[in-house]
């Protein structure tokens, strides 16, 4: 058993000050004065120290991603390392513009690896292409058959990358994602990389116009890549529909237009959209390339699963939303978009999942996943096999 006392607990609703009991990588107990002794429990201190929910990150690249300017731009795969230094407890997989070279089994893999290793890990099945690249041979069987299918993505649309996929098609893949989604009883939703494209959103809000397929079924990400992408999103979440804002940035993009992702929460948030239709996201490991008007490659940098809590920092101290609201996007909403049960929260029952941050700088001090401590008093207590 593991025992955090007299930290201030935020669910990520801030609840005051508790101790928090966690036995067989579960939390058993969150309530003032818990008394356990010594012999059966390893005690931590958490006087002074916030205790929130651990990190949802819906977008990693596990394997890398990119390749954009040729094989020697393949960028590198996930290091545990680096998700424990981000508080990122639990990541959801996906493939990017190449299908060939990394294939939905190979992500699989990696997936049970970095479980194995300490994280929470669910994939998306499929890439940016259309057909969609399955394990099985459909979305369907891959949302029943396989425990870490959550959904379909990262596909492309509006992007000179994308297959250009048609109103059938992508209709389509929606509702084999919907129907695999609800036999599964997982969220079944189709994870829509967005492009720079004029087109934006006018395919997926076609479908919702003349389908039966809810907008829910939706998770548009890079949603803040344009001034123009960010004010469809901006009607797109007031619909009904989820947005998701991408955190690894540089400040070239943000010079072309790119919006802050701490800012842009809060423009949103101005303009009258429930927080409950935003997450973040970090697009770690994937590559962030710039093209020149031609589409010929000029820059490539790196997605960093740290740019998440960078971010809601931001959020907080530079934008002045509260800590409560800012966690929210990498906590529960994420959680409940993808029905990913027991994550998001602090709470009985839930998951043991949780960060400490310092109240003034929101610093990580400590992380623990599924129960065990990967970071204690700022020091880490685990990396990748390899690392």
């Amino acid at each position: 058993m593991l025992l955090l006392k007299n930290a201030d607990i935020y669910t990520p609703s801030p609840t005051g000050r508790a101790d928090v009991l966690v036995a067989g990588g579960r939390i058993v107990r969150i309530e003032p004065g818990i008394s356990i002794p010594q012999t059966y429990c390893d005690v931590v201190e958490g006087t002074g120290f916030i205790a929130v929910p651990g990190f949802i990150d819906g977008h990693v690249h596990l394997m890398g991603g990119g390749g954009e300017g040729g094989y020697a731009t393949r960028t590198p795969e996930l290091l545990l390392s680096d998700a424990i230094r981000g508080g990122v407890t639990a990541v959801v997989g996906c493939l990017g513009t190449d299908g060939v070279t990394r294939s939905p089994a190979a992500l699989l893999a990696k997936a049970r690896g970095l479980e194995e290793e300490g994280l929470s890990t669910f994939i998306y099945t499929g890439h940016y292409a259309v057909p969609v690249q399955t394990l099985t041979g459909s979305i369907e069987r891959d949302l029943l058959l396989i425990d870490k299918v959550i959904g379909v993505g990262e596909v492309a649309l509006s992007d000179h990358r994308s297959t250009q996929p048609t109103f059938d098609e992508f209709a389509r893949i929606g509702a084999e994602a919907r129907r695999g989604g609800i036999l599964s009883g997982k969220a079944g939703v189709v994870n829509v990389h967005m492009g720079d494209g004029r087109r934006g959103l006018s395919l997926l809000r076609r479908i919702i116009e003349d389908t039966e397929i809810p907008a829910t079924q939706f998770v548009p990400t890079h949603i803040n890549r344009n001034p123009t992408l960010f004010e469809e999103g901006i009607a797109w979440a007031k619909a009904g529909g989820f947005v998701d804002f991408t955190t690894s940035t540089v400040p070239a993009f943000l010079e072309d237009g790119e919006v802050k992702s701490s800012l842009g929460l809060r423009r949103m948030l101005e303009a009258g959209v429930d927080i409950a239709q935003i997450s973040f996201t970090s697009d770690g490991q994937g590559s962030l390339p710039a093209f020149d008007a031609q589409g010929r490659l000029q820059r490539l940098e790196v997605g960093r699963v740290t740019s998440l809590l960078s971010e809601v920092r931001d959020a907080v101290l530079v934008e002045g939303i509260a800590l409560e609201t800012a966690l929210k996007v990498i906590t529960s909403n994420p959680a409940r978009m993808l029905k990913l049960r027991g994550k998001g929260q602090l709470a009985a029952g839930a998951d043991a999942d949780l960060v400490l941050l310092e109240p003034e700088t929101l610093d990580i001090h400590g992380v623990m996943a599924k129960g065990r401590w990967l970071m204690r008093d700022g020091e880490l207590l685990a990396r990748g096999t390899f690392e």
